[in-house]
């Protein structure tokens, strides 16, 4: 009966890494739609730009979500203290990719310290 729920889990993982792979896929096409929409309105050096890695950035998170349930899934039924190692250690992996890209997309318009010290020099040069 174990082997049949693992069978189970397994399939339902590989469904859900699947449905990740699709949403990456549809990121990917997006962002490749709007960089080429970008340079052919020549609008490539406005805002746009940000628009379109913000709008990939959002399913980049929505993949890796789907991704690590996918893990807990695959590792839910009679798990080893290895498999509740590697979950471990990909679910950590997979946090500290997801918090430091949704803390890029919470600010994404927040200037950082280098950009603030050059306007500040031109600003002392004008």
């Amino acid at each position: 009966m174990e082997i049949w729920f693992k069978q189970i889990a397994a399939a339902i993982a590989t469904g859900v890494e699947a449905g990740a792979a699709l949403i990456i896929a549809y990121g990917a096409i997006e962002a490749l739609a709007g960089s080429a929409l970008a340079v052919i309105k020549g609008r490539s050096k406005s805002g746009m730009r940000k628009e379109v890695w913000l709008r990939f950035g959002v399913w980049l998170l929505l993949a890796l979500e789907f991704e690590l349930a996918a893990d807990i899934v695959r590792s839910a039924i009679a798990p080893t203290w290895t498999d509740i190692g590697q979950l471990a250690a990909i679910g950590v992996i997979r946090t500290f990719l997801n918090h430091f890209l949704e803390k890029d997309l919470d600010n994404p318009y927040e200037p950082n310290e280098a950009h603030v010290e050059r306007v500040r020099k031109s600003a002392i040069k004008e």
